[in-house]
């Protein structure tokens, strides 16, 4: 029993023995504690820590440089002048001296119809309650044509003589009285020709720079050989506004060109109407004389 009891307690010591390495290891894989779940007030925080108060969005920052980006229009007028060649800016110049023509002969035009309509009326007004010819143009302004008329008219009296003597008096008035009317007429349709030039020509002028435009755009994308449409949308649109400046600077002038027609054929005959009357009223006086 000794033997046994001995022999125990050796086998009890030797696995106490190999069991106390192994305490460390297992101590350190058991799990820690959860710690307990406290919520911190502002004041329980260190006071070296800043506290954070101007708090901005994520997309706060980026808002105004899109909005600033949207603003530039790469494919406007700015661009298309930026971008383009020689040819081009001539192009773009050639249209802009008409249309600023254009628009200067039909305000002058208008201005200068509506000054002979007053001059008509004047005419009707004051030149037949003359007593003479001669006194009633007087009473008419210097530059009226209705005056330039019987001043034309009183001429031709004082210059049938010599060879001129030969003609008929009735035919010598009635072709002096004309060259006045003929005078007047070519006055009233000058910077018509300007006009109708411009309607004629200025959509083929855009449309010149338009096709130029392609050309450059297109060489461009073959060199680059990228047909996107970022690539092609800019270059073709800058070159399409080419031909709606030509459509914008013909219009107008098509139009005024038609007015301005009307309005002439209007004032032209009241002319024809004064120039008829005075030659019966320089033929009669002429004959009492």
């Amino acid at each position: 029993m000794q033997v046994k009891f001995s022999q125990l307690i050796a086998s009890c010591a030797c696995a106490l023995g190999l069991a106390l390495p192994l305490l460390p290891a297992m101590a350190q894989a058991q799990p820690a504690p959860a710690p307990a779940t406290t919520s911190a007030s502002p004041a329980d925080l260190p006071a070296a820590l800043p506290v954070i108060t101007d708090v901005k969005p994520v997309g706060a920052s980026a808002a105004p440089m899109k909005a600033a980006e949207s603003t530039d229009n790469p494919y406007g007028l700015e661009s298309l002048w930026k971008t383009s060649d020689a040819v081009a800016k001539t192009v773009l110049l050639l249209l802009l001296i008409m249309s600023v023509g254009s628009w200067y002969i039909m305000i002058v035009k208008v201005l200068e119809q509506a000054k002979m309509g007053r001059q008509s009326k004047a005419a009707v007004k004051n030149f037949w309650t003359a007593g003479t010819v001669q006194q009633g143009a007087a009473a008419l302004e210097k530059n009226s044509p209705f005056r330039f008329m019987a001043d034309a008219a009183t001429n031709a009296i004082s210059k049938h003589e010599g060879l001129m003597g030969h003609i008929p008096l009735n035919d010598w008035m009635a072709m002096g009285i004309q060259r006045a009317v003929d005078r007047i007429q070519s006055n009233t349709q000058g910077g018509l020709a300007f006009l109708a030039t411009v309607g004629s020509i200025s959509p083929f002028v855009g449309l010149f720079g338009t096709v130029w435009g392609i050309y450059h755009a297109l060489t461009a994308i073959g060199i680059s050989g990228q047909a996107s449409i970022d690539k092609v949308a800019g270059p073709v649109g800058e070159a399409l506004l080419m031909t709606a400046i030509g459509l914008a600077v013909a219009v107008p002038a098509v139009l005024a060109y038609n007015w301005l027609v009307r309005r002439n054929k209007a004032v032209m005959d009241d002319v024809r109407a004064f120039s008829s009357d005075l030659h019966a009223v320089v033929l009669g006086s002429v004959a009492k004389a």
